[in-house]
């Protein structure tokens, strides 16, 4: 669904945008729509009934079960068309696809972080490519926050102590607004960011370009060497001032609320 002619409505740049526009403008619509009615209606019993003089008495007005099973059973559809509708919706949003690409996303105040399985690490911002499905994985390292592109309609909680995933499928190339829609402290306000959608190829150079050619476990020995990080932090403890590296990967470690 276009709605690039809708003012004051973000642009639609995902393969799920057009069906929450559809959804939107389906509730708007019912909404103004019986407005309207009920409201036209409203005025216009009391014009037409209203008492012309102090002595008059109005006529009793018997019940109709016709225009009560009417009145009762069109809102039970609607209300049940929004619901279905909602919800086919909500699981298509929440049930990544199987080939879908994972990005690994971590909110923290007041920024974002973004890691992609090829190493490539961005800060508040987050490539990429038009026509593949992208799988976040969030999480949060100390409050609640929420991910939210508008250009994409996803929007969801990152909540701390567990992984929320939630997928889209870019269809335009063009940078995107990133938002935290969840107030997340004094400087709710900056954390912001943005999304590039990029054509394949243009996300292929981009990917290449940004990647060391080297494992995450080598690059991370050279770092190791590079700033001597040896002096304090040894693979056993022995004569260093911080603790020791040895073991850490893999090890099960219980935090204080029992949970590993």
């Amino acid at each position: 669904m276009q709605t690039s002619w809708v003012p004051f409505v973000p642009p639609s740049a995902s393969t799920l945008s057009g069906k929450v526009d559809a959804l939107y403008f389906y509730l708007s619509g019912v909404t103004i729509f019986f407005t309207l009615l009920i409201s036209g209606v409203l005025i216009f019993f009391v014009i037409k009934y209203r008492r012309r003089n102090p002595y008059e008495i109005p006529r009793p007005v018997a019940g109709s079960i016709k225009l009560e099973t009417l009145w009762s059973v069109i809102p039970f559809i609607i209300a049940m068309t929004m619901f279905a509708w909602g919800a086919q919706i909500f699981f298509e949003q929440s049930r990544p696809p199987s080939n879908a690409v994972e990005v690994y996303v971590v909110g923290k105040q007041w920024m974002w972080k973004i890691q992609h399985t090829t190493g490539q690490r961005e800060i508040n911002e987050l490539h990429v490519p038009v026509g593949r499905r992208i799988k976040l994985v969030m999480g949060t390292e100390d409050v609640i926050h929420d991910f939210f592109i508008p250009a994409f309609r996803i929007k969801a909680d990152v909540v701390p102590g567990r992984y929320t995933t939630l997928w889209f499928e870019a269809t335009k190339a063009g940078r995107y607004h990133l938002f935290c829609a969840e107030y997340c402290g004094m400087n709710h306000s900056g954390m912001i960011g943005s999304v590039i959608a990029m054509e394949p190829k243009d996300f292929d150079e981009w990917l290449s370009g940004n990647s060391s050619q080297q494992s995450p476990a080598i690059a991370g020995q050279q770092i190791y060497e590079t700033l001597g990080c040896a002096s304090c932090h040894g693979p056993t403890g022995e004569g260093g001032r911080g603790p020791a590296l040895g073991g850490i990967f893999g090890r099960q470690v219980f935090l204080n609320n029992g949970q590993s």
